[in-house]
């Protein structure tokens, strides 16, 4: 696919040095596009490795930001909370053409309720913020665009998000957190969703979510939509514990939950303060109530990428169990 000539001198800024903001690093080093990335501390592995900038900056200083920012059409953020926000609002001080806020999760139709979100952190507040500056009634609006991924294979991995550097405040960055550990070959899954159904995910690997975002650069950033959305694997839970026990060649102890189980498990864990295992069911609620699953994926459509599957994926993480 052939580069757009309206963004061959686009100066990309990517928040954040971790394990995420690194492979997004890894694929637009490829292209000819400038790229600064912004960190807390200082990443000589950055520029050695992807030929970048790395600008240290305080995200509680306005000012500096502002400055680190001049000049760039493109931020892609992967912070979140009140950092980000500061630099939402930096980035429309510094005229940034389009933002791409830290939202690689569900669809956005798929989100609970403004205020009601246990997983929120400022994310409600970041893309309110967003559409404000959006609007064309300013004279500088600021373009946003939220890619959606559904849930990263990684949660599946030996030693989980963390092994990556990814997930701090996700409260799942361990083996096991979410749905399925492989390593010990259990499981707890939701069932079915409030309608009886059974419940259906949608997964892409950390690696194909950066490879699809940089080919998203690739079409121009003017005639991105509000919403990209991408996956590289559509399943049921059900099918999800099977490819697992699949590649790993043993049976797999299954917990299976109804819908109206995990809401009166959330009970009893709100009652008991227990909050490790609320936010755990909390996790299994969000994905019966549909959170991380959606039908259609436009950028799937718009780019040429062929992603992981998920079976590929898993198999060279982890492959069959030694005895």
């Amino acid at each position: 696919m052939g580069r757009k000539s309206t963004t061959a001198m686009m100066r990309i800024a990517i928040a954040g040095a971790g394990g995420f903001a690194s492979l997004l690093a890894q694929e637009l080093s490829q292209s000819a596009y400038a790229m600064i990335v912004l960190s807390t501390r200082e990443h000589p592995e950055f520029e050695e490795h992807y030929d970048c900038q790395v600008a240290v900056v305080d995200y509680t200083n306005l000012e500096t930001l502002q400055f680190a920012l001049q000049g760039v059409d493109l931020v892609i953020s992967t912070i979140s909370g009140a950092e980000q926000l500061n630099l939402i609002d930096a980035a429309r001080r510094a005229r940034v053409r389009c933002f791409v806020p830290s939202e690689f999760e569900g669809a956005l139709n798929h989100r609970p309720p403004t205020g009601t979100d246990p997983f929120d952190n400022d994310s409600s507040a970041a893309l309110a913020q967003l559409r404000d500056w959006s609007s064309s009634s300013r004279n500088h609006p600021m373009k946003y665009t939220v890619f959606s991924c559904g849930i990263f294979y990684e949660r599946f991995a030996p030693n989980g998000l963390q092994a990556y550097d990814m997930g701090i405040t996700c409260r799942i960055r361990n083996q096991g957190d979410y749905l399925v550990d492989v390593g010990q070959g259990t499981a707890e899954i939701p069932q079915t969703n409030p309608q009886g159904r059974p419940v259906q995910v949608v997964m892409t690997s950390a690696v194909d979510v950066a490879r699809f975002v940089a080919a998203a650069v690739e079409l121009g950033i003017d005639t991105w939509p509000r919403e990209f959305k991408m996956r590289g694997a559509r399943m049921t839970t059900q099918r999800l514990q099977e490819i697992c026990s699949d590649v790993r060649g043993i049976q797999f102890n299954v917990i299976t939950r109804p819908y109206d189980e995990i809401e009166q498990w959330l009970r009893y864990y709100q009652q008991t303060q227990d909050e490790p295992r609320w936010y755990s069911m909390q996790h299994i609620l969000q994905t019966a109530n549909g959170r991380y699953n959606f039908s259609e994926a436009n950028l799937n459509e718009a780019v040429d990428i062929q992603p992981t599957s998920f079976r590929q994926w898993l198999w060279s993480v982890w492959g069959p169990a030694t005895t």
